[in-house]
């Protein structure tokens, strides 16, 4: 079943897995308002990355009956002049998260606070950049307490992690390496980050979790109700 998992997070946020096993045609099939997500997909989008922009979507919505109050089936999630999601026809309290790699997509709907969701195919990727998005004490961790047949996995994690946080924060021109802040932590299949996010001269304080959904896959999340 394409639906993979639902887990509730708190009385007000829902987290979902999508298995991506279908094709576009499929996806399309049983997607709402089919009409205006046609008008919607990136025209540059190869079969592939359709079917993981329409996986997102048929996500969002197979989360839509599990919010507090429900949303109507002619919600439509659409992305903002920055890329970002949201939700046309929802409550202005309902927050949407999106990610997708290979063959998986998450989705984080939330009806109070600030979400942030990202999922991650392990690879060497995170680890050659990793001067570009983590601080000097960030990067030295890691390289300390890595082994290097683990790696790829924790450099994935640590990039993931600050994905998650970046859509937290909302806010475009954030620099990864100065503005968010990973602490240590003991690396195990599951658990959390403590983290801080630098904004306008402010620091605060944040908790992303993450786990490993499928062999191969790293997934970060973090939702934190309002007040």
């Amino acid at each position: 079943m394409p639906l993979h998992s639902l887990q509730r997070l708190s009385p007000t946020a829902v987290l979902g897995l999508w298995h991506l096993t279908e094709t576009p045609a499929e996806l399309w099939a049983g997607l709402p308002n089919a009409a205006t997500y046609q008008l919607l997909l990136p025209a540059t989008a190869d079969p592939k990355r359709q079917a993981q922009w329409l996986a997102g979507r048929r996500l969002a919505h197979a989360l839509f009956g599990e919010l507090p109050t429900p949303l109507a089936p002619e919600t439509v999630v659409r992305n903002d002049a920055t890329g970002r999601p949201w939700l046309a026809g929802a409550p202005a309290n309902t927050v949407v998260s999106l990610s997708h790699s290979g063959e998986w997509a998450a989705a984080l709907l939330a009806q109070d606070g600030r979400a942030g969701v990202d999922i991650e195919f392990i690879r060497d990727k995170a680890q050659r950049l990793a001067g570009k998005f983590l601080a000097e004490n960030e990067w030295a961790h890691a390289r300390a307490a890595t082994p290097v047949a683990e790696a790829d996995a924790h450099y994935t994690l640590l990039w993931s992690a600050k994905e998650a946080l970046y859509k937290l924060a909302a806010r475009r021109g954030i620099i990864f390496r100065q503005q968010l802040l990973l602490h240590e932590f003991s690396a195990a299949e599951s658990g959390e980050i403590p983290a801080t996010l630098v904004l306008d001269g402010a620091q605060t304080r944040h908790r992303i979790c993450y786990t490993q959904p499928a062999p191969g896959y790293v997934l970060t999340y973090c939702h934190e109700p309002a007040g």
